[in-house]
């Protein structure tokens, strides 16, 4: 088992689209093997900030489930203009 850490800076006036955008990524992971949970998590002190907590089964499964076609379809940052930079991942094995 491992969670990922994701850290994501969304530009201003984009916070309801990027929580929409997410709802649909966490959507599409429910049906993904290896994925157990996630949550967001918004920073209070900078509403731009954003962590989502994510356990999958092993490492692999989350990036196998990066680079499919299912994350492709719902996760449209760049197209949306929504990210202020590239998001961060940080992996904590238990």
């Amino acid at each position: 088992m491992v969670t990922i850490g994701m850290n994501y800076l969304v530009l201003p006036g984009k916070e309801e689209i990027f929580e929409n955008a997410f709802r649909g990524v966490i959507k599409v992971m429910a049906d993904i093997e290896g994925h157990s949970e996630t949550k967001m998590f918004r920073n209070i002190d900078n509403l731009m900030e954003y962590s989502i907590v994510s356990d999958w089964s092993s490492e692999d499964a989350f990036n196998g489930f990066m680079r499919s076609e299912q994350f492709a379809k719902v996760a449209n940052w760049g197209k949306e203009q929504i990210l202020a930079g590239r998001p961060s991942h940080t992996v904590y094995k238990k």
